[in-house]
């Protein structure tokens, strides 16, 4: 009995002690319900942060080149400068871990970044912040600086942004693109940066984990990613040479004269692809300094073109056979119907001339009567065939469609020597094919080729016809006008002629329209000039304005000269291979690795001009590159692996020589004038200080 009864105080405790593991149990359960922190461990952090976490893998952005392969916009490295402020980061005072003496890092920092004193110290004195940002974008360089200054407490976050090799080259048809606030993606704003954006930004990646209360990746558990696609590389029909060209003679106008804007552009005339357009004003691509407005003058100015047009209205005259060249006519003052004088430029006329003479003086009223006889329908249908009033569709964002709209006498009168409707650059130089082409028009294009991340070509493209507009016998005909405008009308046009290729163009003037009136100023015009060359067989198409240039006459005129006589040198448009002998025309071959000294005595005797820059045995870069033609004789640049480059004699070069030999060994340099090398500040046979800038003086 006894014996049970000890069973029965057996188990009896034993219910106690599991009941009151139990009860602990229970009270830690409750415990845990209501209470945020557990050992240690906030809960709710815990719970909300043991989630599937998504991060994104960001694509690469595709680069934009030139025609040639030379490199314009690309990614690079991009840092974000980050103070850690908070003390408890420092486990050791002999290395501290975070900002100790916040008034020397604002002051040292200052002296690298483009940041005040003040302003650094304002972030570095934020109370209970454990780290804070101090700047973006830091370059390899100013990040290298930094890290010089042996400050305790700063890092930096990789990144990326986007850098343009050239700065402000080509700035309104290149646009930029810019890291967004809130993430790591690149976003194009303006040109071929925004217009391909999807493309240029590829894809972008993902991988979905799942991550523990402190952000780290909890193991064993299903890793799953997504690979970012990165952008394609697109190559522009820009040519550096051509450019280059243009560039510079903007540059030297806006230094020299006062003016409004100016802008430039070169197309190719048997392809369409638009070789070369520079613009006043520009802007640096980095850092957006000069960016005042974001219309690309190629395709977003619209105004009234003045007699360029008569190139076309004269046209239209021929195509409908009503046109006699010979016919004179009484210049000066013609009177419309409805009491309205159109006067030629100069009020009074040339007496009674014909009217190729008309069309070489660029007579209003020679205009005015072919477009009465022509009608304001048939003229404006005409216009509207050659792509006035219609957007081109050039791959560039922004394109506007410009005006041609007139119905009664006096619009009409207006509208055959372009005054009363608007085009853009870019509708001119289209238009402007159809002289170049025997009457046939084709579709302008700034992209020759799109190459994906895997090296294949998505898009490619060339010529492209839209349509035959006129006859062969009647753009024979313009051409012949053209002709006579540059070296039988003005004695002034003359100006123009470049001595080795045959120029053939128009000239126009426009009074300038402004809130419901015209400006009657001085200066108050916008000159332009539209040529094609050579004229025996075109090859480029040339179209300038410029809006309230002060004393423009011949500042215009050589411009137009120098522009086109360089880039007839450096296309050789002065040589016909029918007309040499064969052994005269020299095709570059690609020289990259080779041995320098071989290769110069190998050119030498093949009568070749060459300059080895530097003193190594193997060359790494060459110019002109390979593939290109060139007379015997011409100058080569050999750029070898080691060495100080020795300043040459550059005495006579050419302007496109000078820059190319600065290109090659990246020295910046500063051009005034046109035409040759007449004196640079480096002296010859010296050692070239790269850290300089070379002062090029030339003249015609």
């Amino acid at each position: 009995m006894k014996r049970n009864n000890t069973i029965h105080l057996n188990v009896r405790l034993a219910m106690v002690v599991i009941s009151f593991f139990f009860l602990i149990i229970i009270i830690k359960m409750l415990y845990v319900a209501v209470s945020d922190d557990v050992d240690g461990i906030n809960l709710r952090v815990f719970a909300d942060n043991r989630n599937t976490e998504e991060k994104t893998v960001y694509a690469s952005r595709g680069s934009i080149y030139d025609r040639n392969g030379e490199l314009l916009a690309t990614n690079i490295n991009s840092y974000t400068l980050i103070a850690y402020l908070s003390s408890s980061r420092t486990k050791d005072e002999s290395n501290p871990q975070h900002v100790v003496d916040k008034e020397k890092t604002a002051r040292e920092l200052a002296k690298v970044l483009n940041r005040s004193e003040e302003t650094l110290l304002k972030l570095l004195n934020y109370e209970n912040l454990y780290q804070i940002e101090l700047a973006r974008g830091i370059t390899e360089v100013e990040k290298n600086q930094i890290k010089a200054l042996d400050l305790p407490g700063l890092d930096f976050e990789l990144g990326y942004k986007r850098n343009y090799t050239l700065g402000s080259y080509a700035s309104y048809i290149i646009g930029y693109a810019r890291k967004n606030d809130n993430d790591e993606e690149i976003t194009g704003y303006m040109g071929i940066e925004a217009y391909y954006d999807d493309m240029l930004k590829g894809e972008n990646g993902k991988i979905v984990y799942q991550q523990d209360a402190y952000g780290y990746t909890l193991p064993n558990t299903l890793i799953q990613e997504k690979e970012a696609k990165n952008g394609d590389d697109i190559y522009l029909t820009l040519e550096s040479d051509i450019q280059l060209v243009l560039e510079n003679a903007i540059s030297n106008l806006v230094t020299t004269s006062d003016l409004k804007w100016a802008t430039i552009s070169v197309m190719d005339a048997k392809t369409g692809a638009i070789v070369g357009s520079a613009s006043s004003p520009s802007f640096n691509l980095n850092t957006l300094v000069g960016l005042e407005s974001y219309l690309n003058p190629l395709i977003s100015y619209q105004y009234e073109p003045g007699s360029v047009m008569k190139i076309f209205s004269f046209m239209n005259a021929i195509e409908e056979g009503i046109y006699d060249g010979e016919k004179k006519y009484m210049s000066g003052t013609i009177t419309l119907n409805d009491g309205t004088k159109i006067k030629d430029y100069n009020n009074v006329g040339w007496g009674e001339i014909d009217y190729d003479t008309g069309f070489a003086y660029s007579s209003n009223v020679a205009a005015t009567n072919l477009a009465l006889a022509l009608g304001a329908n048939k003229l404006k249908s005409f216009y509207e065939t050659l792509g006035f009033g219609t957007k081109t569709g050039i791959e560039l964002s922004g394109e506007v469609d410009g005006k041609v709209d007139f119905k009664y006498e006096s619009e009409l009168a207006n509208a055959s020597f372009g005054q009363g409707i608007t085009v853009t650059p870019i509708q001119l130089l289209q238009a402007l094919s159809v002289v170049a082409n025997d009457g046939v028009m084709l579709k302008p294009y700034i992209v020759d080729k799109i190459v994906d991340a895997s090296g294949n070509v998505v898009l490619q493209n060339g010529r492209q016809e839209i349509k035959k507009v006129v006859s062969k016998e009647t753009t024979d005909k313009v051409k012949d006008l053209m002709k006579k405008v540059v070296y039988g009308g003005l004695s002034s046009n003359l100006k123009y002629a470049p001595e080795s290729v045959t120029l053939i163009g128009k000239t126009g003037t426009a009074q300038i329209a402004e809130n419901g009136h015209y400006l009657r100023g001085e200066y108050d015009y916008i000159k332009s000039f539209a040529g094609v060359f050579p004229y025996e067989d075109p090859s480029y198409i040339v179209y300038f304005s410029v809006r309230q240039l002060v004393d423009s006459g011949a500042k215009i005129q050589n411009l137009i000269h120098n522009v086109v006589e360089e880039i007839a040198k450096v296309k050789n448009l002065t040589v016909e291979v029918n007309d040499v002998d064969a052994t005269k025309i020299f095709t570059l071959s690609n020289y990259i690795s080779q041995k320098s000294a071989t290769l110069i005595e190998d050119l030498k005797q093949k009568g070749m001009t060459v300059y080895l820059i530097g003193q190594g045995s193997y060359v790494i870069n060459q110019y002109p590159v390979a593939g290109e033609r060139v007379l015997v004789g011409n100058k080569i640049f050999l750029l070898s692996n080691t060495g100080d480059y020795i300043m040459p004699d550059v005495r006579g070069w050419t302007s496109l020589e000078i820059i190319a030999f600065c290109k090659l060994i990246g020295l910046d340099y500063n051009i005034i004038g046109y035409g040759n090398v007449e004196s640079v500040s480096i002296e010859a046979n010296t050692v070239i200080d790269l850290t300089q800038k070379l002062e090029i003086k030339l003249q015609n």
